[in-house]
């Protein structure tokens, strides 16, 4: 699918990926928590999160998220450079869409799967930006978002993984990505954390989970 489309060239040379993009909804905040708790404060590449949120109100998920991780967290402004070791949120009522030059760009256009910021939108311009040095998640949630963009993910070479439903509060989103059959690992909860560790340090073809 990717042959005859020339590569990204790679935002953070020292990893094998340079976004990890995850998408969730209800049921996110604990998913969030412990997905990110368990990562070091080296963790080479930028993480960027879209989590559907009250749009009238300003988001305390970044705040609430610091507590629990070693790594910089905060909410995504335009124009900004993609940083490693860094996790950014998506701003209430926003789409969050990163570039090919490693920027991220904030849009306020028609809602996607009912949702603005959409997980489609977000995964999708990391396919186009970041192509195999992307990694896709899709964590609880209600709903289809984040289907489509994961499927695009793994269309331009990047890796693709979903929490268990089993394991989620809110098994919608992961079920529709697991039914794009785009899905390279479906995993619990408390081992996805691990696997974005070997993935990013080029051991991720041993990932634990249901290789699908």
């Amino acid at each position: 699918m990717i042959n005859n489309l020339r590569l990204p060239l790679p935002f953070f040379p020292t990893t094998l990926f340079d976004v990890v993009a995850i998408a969730t909804s209800a049921g996110g905040l604990n998913a969030l928590r412990k997905v990110l708790s368990p990562l070091p404060a080296t963790f080479p590449a930028a993480i960027v999160i879209v989590q559907h949120l009250n749009p009238n109100a300003r988001s305390l998920l970044p705040d609430i998220l610091a507590r629990y991780t070693q790594l910089t967290v905060k909410q995504a402004e335009a124009e900004e450079k993609l940083q490693p070791r860094t996790v950014y949120t998506a701003p209430p009522d926003q789409h969050l869409l990163i570039q090919p030059n490693g920027t991220l760009t904030l849009a306020q256009t028609e809602k996607v799967q009912y949702a603005r910021p959409s997980a489609d939108r977000l995964l999708e311009s990391v396919a186009m930006s970041c192509g195999h040095r992307s990694i896709a998640v899709v964590l609880s949630g209600n709903g289809r978002d984040g289907a489509m963009g994961l499927e695009r993910v793994k269309q331009m070479g990047g890796k693709t993984i979903v929490q268990d439903p089993k394991t989620a509060e809110f098994p919608g989103m992961p079920i529709a990505a697991i039914q794009t059959q785009a899905v390279d690992w479906v995993i619990p909860l408390n081992q996805i954390a691990a696997t974005l560790v070997e993935l990013v340090n080029g051991i991720g073809e041993n990932a634990k989970g249901e290789q699908v």
